[in-house]
């Protein structure tokens, strides 16, 4: 999609005025013939409208199948759309004007989707759920550019199968509707979540659909909440963060709270490289709305009651909650600094990170800390290559690692020969990680640019 033009506006801020420039969202209408008759128009985002007619002609009742629509041409340059149908359309329309952007439209919900006799519940984790809600929130790029668009994700305990962004809520059901029709994909007793209010037309477009679980990140209404009774759809506002409000059927889904963190571990962070290949420090690099050392803590932080952060420039991290603990052995490296992670950490044993490590999975986490009690270095093997700075260590290894630094080794593996190594493969963690992101690393500038501007993963 092309970016949208900027334009120029004046900002006034507690009495002080500024200029700048905001890209805005242009508002497209769409005129779309069936049959020969004028239907509606549609007020939407221009792109993939074959999505959006279909999604659209699907749910307001007049195609169930992609073979139903024997021609759809449609003109972007003067903002029309000619379809046929295989069938004719109803003798009388009784077109709503509803609530939505762009003033949606609403035809009729068949009586079979409000009989509630003999339908099966659906089964629904809450875990699942705030992740295709977190996972929606990273994809909303347009949203993060300008404002304005509102966005909608389909999917399943797996994880998201189908996105679409428009300037109208509504919109967002019938792309996603007619991208799975063009699929060929059965969407029933799928979850959708979306970033607008859901009205009860929402609902009814969901219905069609089989959707079972229908989530916005805010309000609903009250004859939503109505029809999703009927419908038997379990209806979920205000979902932010961890937190959501059930409005119907919460039987259907099942409140799985968050693990308890680790207990007998402390979590630290090396901060005190010298980030020579990157020549700035790379823990205060921006990435997906955070510095890199923002996301590391972050999660550490979830895992663990206390995290420490090595370092030798405390005032760098100050706005972080953080212990801030010092080299013992200056200069020497990061072996140094799993050393004073060691001697300074009230805990047994610590599980080690490097500041430059955002992608980290607290499961794989939780995995290579389950072996803790049966050795002194407990060390994820990725690639064919043992990863020391996603590993845990315990204060039993303080002996070997001063022999090693007084010795002027700064090899990380120098102390392991002296201790009990547990090495964790790829057949322990894979299933959680299967591209081992847990453990990406960034060292120069051309990974740095390369991830932030090319499709490189998102940070969960």
């Amino acid at each position: 999609m092309n970016a949208p033009p900027a334009y120029q506006f004046q900002r006034l801020t507690q009495g002080h005025s500024e200029n700048g420039t905001r890209q805005l969202v242009e508002e497209y209408p769409l005129s779309v013939q069936v049959n020969g008759h004028e239907l509606a128009t549609l007020v939407c985002s221009s792109h993939q409208l074959n999505f959006l007619l279909a999604g659209f002609l699907q749910l307001q009742g007049f195609v169930d199948t992609l073979e139903e629509i024997q021609l759809m041409g449609i003109c972007t340059e003067f903002g029309q759309a000619e379809v046929r149908l295989s069938k004719p359309l109803p003798a009388k329309l009784q077109l709503t004007l509803t609530s939505g952007c762009g003033a949606g439209i609403n035809f009729n919900l068949p009586q079979h989707h409000l009989e509630q006799r003999d339908r099966p519940w659906r089964r629904y984790r809450s875990k699942e759920l705030l992740q295709l809600m977190r996972d929606l929130g990273r994809k909303a790029k347009l949203y993060k550019t300008h404002g304005g668009i509102h966005s909608a994700a389909i999917g399943d305990a797996q994880g998201l199968l189908l996105y679409a962004e428009d300037i109208g809520r509504h919109n967002t059901l019938d792309r996603l509707a007619g991208e799975a029709l063009f699929r060929g994909w059965d969407l029933r007793d799928k979850m959708l979540v979306t970033s607008g209010r859901i009205s009860c037309e929402m609902v009814a477009k969901a219905a069609r659909l089989g959707i079972g679980l229908l989530a916005s990140r805010t309000a609903v209404t009250k004859r939503a909440v109505e029809l999703a009774e009927l419908t038997g759809i379990t209806l979920v506002g205000y979902l932010r963060g961890d937190a959501l409000e059930v409005y119907s059927h919460p039987q259907q889904l099942k409140m799985v709270a968050g693990q308890q963190r680790i207990a007998g571990i402390s979590g630290v962070i090396l901060a005190g490289g010298e980030s020579l290949r990157m020549g700035s420090d790379k823990a205060l690099m921006p990435i997906q709305g955070a510095r890199f050392i923002d996301h590391v803590y972050g999660r550490l932080a979830s895992l663990f009651d206390e995290v420490l952060i090595v370092t030798n420039s405390p005032q760098l991290y100050a706005d972080l909650p953080a212990r801030k603990v010092p080299d013992i052995y200056l200069g020497r490296g990061v072996l140094a600094g799993i050393h004073a992670g060691l001697k300074h950490a009230q805990h047994e044993q610590v599980f080690v990170v490097g500041c430059d490590m955002p992608f980290i999975d607290p499961e794989v986490v939780r995995v290579i800390c389950e072996g803790g009690t049966s050795a002194d270095v407990v060390i994820p093997v990725h690639a064919e290559k043992v990863e020391p700075l996603h590993a845990l260590y315990s204060k039993s290894c303080l002996g070997a690692i001063t022999a090693r630094l007084n010795a002027g080794d700064k090899r990380i593996i120098s102390f392991f020969p002296e201790v009990l190594v547990k090495e964790v493969g790829p057949e322990c963690w894979h299933e959680i990680d299967p591209e081992g992101r847990s453990f990406c690393n960034i060292n120069t500038p051309d990974e740095y640019f390369r991830l932030r501007y090319t499709d490189g993963p998102d940070i969960k």
